[in-house]
């Protein structure tokens, strides 16, 4: 598949499908040497591109690659003393390593939030095959705060039609619903 339009190199030439019984594998930082790594010992979900100026993105990709998996099966196995929060006032705290900037994990803290044990991985890290496919994009319209130009974002939307990934800008329908769920228990409006 040749797209016009560059979204993710891990996306661009087509989906690779996710493998049934995937048990998870190893993510790598960019370092050559003494790199960070974290295992994920299970499959990801909710796997997608996203647009927004937060997530880390390979060079001259235009969205990140995102995924979530429960916190338990996250663990850094190697360089730990190289790893660093971004920016410790956002809800997702994006442990980062010092020496190439890849984000190799995000944490959510507050135990009130919805997505409260999940961390927020890049999967493209990985040699291995078989992660959970991307389904969706989230954030589309954030793009143009990174430099995108607003008059290209029909074609870039219609290049995530074409992938398989519905554009939304925000998150998709059941994780919107999610966090408006939690948002309604907090509130007290739901039991």
């Amino acid at each position: 598949m040749e797209n016009a339009v560059k979204i993710h190199p891990a996306v661009d030439a087509g989906i690779k499908p996710t493998v049934e019984g995937f048990s998870g594998g190893t993510l790598t930082c960019l370092c050559a040497t003494d790199p960070v790594t974290v295992v994920l010992s299970g499959q990801t979900a909710h796997n997608h591109v996203c647009g927004c100026t937060k997530c880390w993105k390979p060079e001259g990709a235009m969205f990140s690659q995102v995924a979530v998996i429960s916190r338990e099966n996250v663990a850094v196995t190697a360089n730990a003393d190289k790893l660093n929060v971004v920016d410790p006032d956002t809800t997702i705290r994006r442990h980062a390593c010092t020496a190439c900037g890849v984000h190799m994990y995000g944490r959510i803290e507050n135990t009130q939030h919805a997505f409260f044990g999940l961390d927020f991985v890049h999967t493209e890290r990985s040699t291995q095959s078989g992660w959970a496919q991307p389904t969706f994009a989230a954030f589309v319209s954030s793009i143009i705060e990174s430099g995108a130009k607003p008059d290209n974002m029909g074609a870039v939307r219609a290049t995530l039609a074409e992938l398989g990934l519905t554009p939304y800008d925000c998150l998709s329908p059941p994780l919107m619903d999610a966090l408006a769920t939690q948002a309604a228990k907090l509130s007290g409006v739901l039991k």
